[in-house]
């Protein structure tokens, strides 16, 4: 019998460093409360939101990405030709095929390195988290760029009263290599397939395709059920945010952040108020000022946690992205 030679590598992985890229553009409440009959005391009641960033014409989820990487990239102190993969977390590139990684990669410098796109809306960036350590404890690659980016701006019906105010654009990425310590703790991820509905990109493209009258259907954007996705949100999400503390060890009084997928303020303040987390920890509130990113709303909170002087290098952060599918994924990481 044959016998398959492994790799016998066996050794921790962390966050090397994050960069990020926010559109110029920023757009207030009150240039979208006409379309969708609503005020900014409404929007900031019912999300937290008084701005966002929306990208122009000449900015798209391949542009905001490698600004992003390149600050990555820069900060931990990697060439391109240096990673091992490119993995790029998003629901808004506008091509089945080939993925966005590829022309990023391309971009970059690196056109012969691995590269995909994971599409797990808002939890894809935890995703990534998970995926690329398990690449640099396994071997398989000795350093992962892992992009979260969205334009969703592209998909979103501006008089759609549910979205309109919510969703944004936006690109972060991290470097993620080997140590000498465990930097990021076990990924605890999931889903709930039966409510896969609560959020869609609809019509479809085949149902586009195969439309009687031409533009009958409309270009695709996204719909929610706000209050189903609310109160999965808010009641099945802190106990997973619990389940990966326990998993890293780490208890809610050594945590020093917390920070979760910028949907909505009143989610993130129940989870923290569910979790009982001591005043203590810093807790991310990008989306008052970045909207909903969806999967690059993570990264973008950790760098605005960065230049408000509420995190450092070394902190122990919880990070829990959650969203359509309904997928989740959460895990206890240093930072960078």
């Amino acid at each position: 019998m044959a016998h398959i030679k492994d790799r016998e590598i066996a050794r921790h992985s962390r966050i090397m460093s994050v960069g990020v890229y926010r559109p110029e553009r920023v757009v207030t409440n009150s240039e979208i409360i006409e379309a969708i009959d609503s005020s900014d005391e409404w929007i900031k009641e019912r999300s937290g939101i008084h701005s966002r960033r929306i990208a122009g014409d000449d900015e798209s989820v391949v542009s905001m990405s490698v600004a992003a990487a390149r600050i990555a990239l820069a900060r931990a102190g990697i060439s391109a030709e240096q990673l091992g993969a490119v993995i790029c977390a998003t629901v808004t590139y506008p091509y089945q095929t080939p993925s966005a990684a590829t022309d990023i990669a391309m971009q970059l410098g690196a056109p012969k390195v691995p590269a995909f796109d994971i599409s797990a809306a808002c939890a894809g960036f935890c995703y990534g988290v998970g995926l690329a350590s398990d690449m640099v404890r396994g071997g398989s690659a000795n350093y992962v760029l892992l992009i979260g980016v969205e334009k969703l701006s592209d998909f979103t019906d501006p008089t759609d009263r549910g979205t309109a105010f919510i969703f944004a654009d936006g690109a972060g990425a991290v470097v993620i290599g080997p140590s000498k310590e465990p930097g990021i703790g076990p990924t605890i991820w999931g889903s709930d397939a039966t409510a896969r509905d609560a959020i869609m990109m609809e019509p479809s493209w085949v149902e586009l395709r195969n439309q009687e009258a031409p533009d009958s259907l409309g270009w695709p954007d996204i719909k929610m059920q706000g209050q189903t996705v609310f109160r999965w949100a808010v009641y099945q999400m802190a106990p997973v945010a619990e389940e990966a503390l326990a998993a890293a060890g780490i208890s809610a009084e050594e945590l020093d952040a917390f920070i979760p997928h910028q949907a909505n303020e009143r989610i993130i303040d129940a989870m923290a108020k569910a979790m009982n987390l001591p005043e203590s920890v810093a807790i991310a509130r990008d989306i008052r000022t970045s909207g909903n990113t969806s999967a690059a709303s993570i990264p973008l909170a950790m760098d605005a946690l960065y230049s408000q002087g509420q995190i450092k290098s070394g902190d122990t952060a919880l990070l829990i992205g959650f969203g359509a599918g309904l997928v989740y994924a959460a895990q206890v990481v240093q930072l960078p």
